[in-house]
């Protein structure tokens, strides 16, 4: 399984982590917020052997009016249930206006973290 960002997701999560720091994200198995990646401060989402790494994505540096910006990774997990099911799939986290219903850090700004997938092809 492969995870991606779209440009408006790192940019999001550029302004998160200089508000929250680290971050983590659990993609959610359709509880808060139907199934949506929630974006915690890493650590604060507690990890169990029922979850499933499914590794960092990559958020790129970029050019701030105020100089370099520093590329960082943020953590995905979903649990082992669900990615059963979303093993052959690519996701791409995604940024969109308006504010879920779940307790993840975006919400205060007004956008939502979605997850977009498409089935991998063999």
């Amino acid at each position: 399984m492969a995870v991606g960002l779209t440009p408006e997701a790192a940019a999001e999560l550029r302004s998160l982590r200089a508000r929250h720091g680290d971050l983590m994200f659990h993609q959610s198995g359709g509880c808060c917020d139907g199934s949506s990646p929630m974006c915690f401060a890493d650590g604060d989402f507690i990890l169990s052997d029922a979850d499933e790494f499914l590794g960092n994505v990559e958020v790129p540096p970029v050019d701030g009016a105020d100089g370099r910006t520093e590329g960082f990774t943020v953590g995905v997990w979903m649990s082992k249930e669900q990615y059963r099911v979303w093993s052959h799939t690519e996701l791409t986290i995604d940024l969109v206006p308006g504010r879920g219903s779940g307790f993840s850090l975006e919400a205060p700004d007004g956008v939502r973290f979605l997850v977009r997938s498409d089935v991998c092809r063999v």
